[in-house]
């Protein structure tokens, strides 16, 4: 049986450190070693105890866990996911820590912490699994089965592929589907974009008090305009749309032109939005007008949808390994037979841009 994974835990709450703990070892896989109720505490028990997963709360004493994060990843980088509460300025500091290096983030409820904690167990659990691994060179899922909810497939949402498909309209459109590191690669593929680049439509994994500051926060630095859609929103080229953290994004045509139609639906590979979702509905859409790109994250959510749109024509481009905090969802398309093209994370944009000339 291979080692357990050894986490560390970094919290100023005894109550968050005891449940954080308790939820942990629930997992056979899973070793707490340690917990620290400050980061100069969880300086000095990094260093005795090597942990191989940090758990890091954001608001601490003595120093607020970017600045440790900073310091971490500067001297002793290591898989860190952050526990955050779900607020808006618990978003925005979130995000500025997957910018900084951390893999993940677990969202932390507000009130009655100690009910609506335990809800999060498997979440926690397979993201701490997920940051041990991250970029090794194989992704493996654990096989020990733990409590789930259901998984839905995208038939619960949209009908299966009619095989004789009609497309009334020539105009590009891009697909993008992301999850665990996707933020950082979402936006270094959108601000590498000129102002006149074709429509794209986005799912990015992310809960839905963080979608509106993650999408404000890649605006305000692309040249394209990058927005939430509304349900029923015409698609224009220079945009970019990102489902909202709490709706499906599926494209309709209308005309010649196609629209964003938000689903409130069940999730679907357990996410909601689901890549899949939005792929399925661009093979039926689009065709062979849409290009398809998965990038990095784990689990197999837009990897199915992505063989249906390869299946319609659509272009398909899949991160590679070597550039994935995790090649979850573009390693299963690729395994599919889905993908056209594996391309470094630097070299999409490019991709995208070839794409609508063609």
């Amino acid at each position: 049986m291979s080692r357990k994974v050894k986490v560390l835990i970094v919290d100023d709450s005894a109550l968050v450190r005891q449940m954080l703990t308790t939820m942990l070892e629930s997992s056979p896989l899973i070793e707490v070693i340690g917990t620290a109720r400050d980061p100069l505490d969880a300086r000095e028990k990094i260093k005795k105890l090597n942990p191989d997963v940090l758990t890091l709360d954001i608001e601490m004493p003595k120093m607020d866990g970017v600045t440790f994060l900073k310091n971490l990843m500067r001297l002793r980088p290591m898989p860190v996911v952050m526990v955050s509460t779900l607020t808006e300025k618990g978003a925005d500091i979130t995000l500025e820590s997957l910018e900084i290096g951390a893999i993940d983030y677990v969202a932390k409820p507000r009130t009655d912490l100690q009910t609506t904690l335990t809800d999060y167990t498997d979440e926690i659990i397979e993201k701490v699994l997920t940051a041990s691994r991250a970029k090794v060179q194989e992704y493996v899922t654990s096989p020990h089965k733990l409590k789930v909810k259901p998984k839905y497939d995208a038939g619960s949402i949209i009908d299966e592929i009619d095989g004789n498909q009609q497309f009334s309209t020539t105009d590009k459109i891009v697909g993008i589907g992301a999850s665990t590191g996707g933020t950082e690669a979402i936006k270094r593929v959108l601000t590498m974009l000129p102002a006149n680049s074709p429509a794209i439509v986005i799912t990015q994994h992310i809960p839905s008090s963080f979608s509106a500051s993650f999408t404000q926060r890649v605006n305000r630095m692309c040249e394209i305009e990058v927005k939430e859609p509304e349900d029923g929103e015409l698609i224009k080229p220079g945009y970019a749309y990102i489902a909202p953290g709490d709706k499906h994004l599926i494209i309709e045509r209308k005309g010649k032109s196609y629209i964003c139609r938000l689903n409130d639906g069940v999730p679907v590979n357990r996410h909601k939005p689901s890549v899949d979702v939005m792929f399925r509905s661009l093979a039926q859409s689009a065709g062979p007008n849409a290009m398809a790109i998965l990038l990095t994250g784990m689990g197999d959510d837009g990897a199915k949808g992505m063989l249906e749109m390869h299946q319609q024509g659509s272009y398909t481009v899949a991160q590679d390994e070597d550039t994935c905090v995790v090649w979850g969802m573009p390693g299963n398309a690729v395994k599919l037979g889905a993908v056209d093209k594996e391309l470094p994370l630097r070299k999409v944009s490019t991709e995208i841009l070839r794409f609508c000339i063609k």
